[in-house]
């Protein structure tokens, strides 16, 4: 059973999405205000953190960069807030993926679902059975799911870890981003590049020297992201 922290001030909302989460076999703690996500982070120790951005006291930003200052758990921003800016602004604070309320319970469960895939990707779709292979200062083991730089394993968050393993699974091979919603995100519909335009970003701030100018994760203009190629 999934456990699933929702933060939501909304009591009439909160009751709705607990009793859908419920009923798709979730486990779930809810609390209506960001402080006391924060500590029910820490006592209830969730899969999955489903947030609201609108929050009285400390706003759902604030508790999403919070909680990625100590925690990669995945978070699902579930707001009312649709705007590119807003959507975007919260994917950069670290979140996931973003859900726009209302929304039914069917399409919240099938978010949680895909958010939390990422986080454990498949077996036969990582690993190579060669042990960590190495990308500039780049160490990228499958098996363990870890990636260092330098020799020091980078914090990186569900979306960011598949994301760079998908790429560097096929190096100088270009995707579009309609095609990595696809198998990254499982978004089949148009509308969410951002998701990964602001994953990209988050990813190179951790792994390149310089974000501005990426060695590992590039941009193929017009297109999409590939992996490479490393510079000789």
């Amino acid at each position: 059973m999934t456990r699933v922290l929702l933060i939501e001030d909304d009591p009439a909302v909160r009751r709705g999405v607990v009793l859908g989460l419920s009923r798709n076999g979730h486990e779930t703690e809810a609390v209506g205000t960001g402080e006391d996500g924060l500590d029910a982070l820490a006592a209830f120790k969730p899969d999955l953190v489903l947030l609201d951005l609108m929050l009285p006291g400390m706003s759902g930003l604030d508790v999403c960069q919070r909680i990625r200052e100590t925690s990669q758990v995945p978070i699902v921003i579930l707001s009312a807030r649709g705007d590119d800016i807003d959507v975007v602004v919260g994917l950069e604070a670290g979140a996931d993926d973003y859900v726009v309320k209302p929304a039914g319970a069917a399409v919240i469960d099938a978010r949680i679902r895909a958010v939390l895939r990422r986080v454990a990707p498949a077996q036969a779709d990582t690993a190579t059975g060669a042990g960590p292979t190495r990308a500039g200062d780049l160490e990228i083991d499958r098996d363990a799911l870890i990636v260092r730089k330098h020799g020091h394993e980078l914090p990186l968050a569900p979306s960011e870890l598949k994301l760079l393993l998908f790429l560097s699974a096929a190096p100088e091979r270009t995707f579009s981003r309609q095609q990595l919603l696809e198998d990254i995100w499982e978004h089949s519909y148009y509308g969410d590049a951002r998701l990964v335009d602001a994953c990209v970003m988050r990813l190179r701030a951790k792994v390149e020297e310089d974000p501005r100018s990426p060695v590992y994760v590039q941009t193929v203009r017009g297109f999409g992201y590939r992996f490479g190629p490393l510079p000789a």
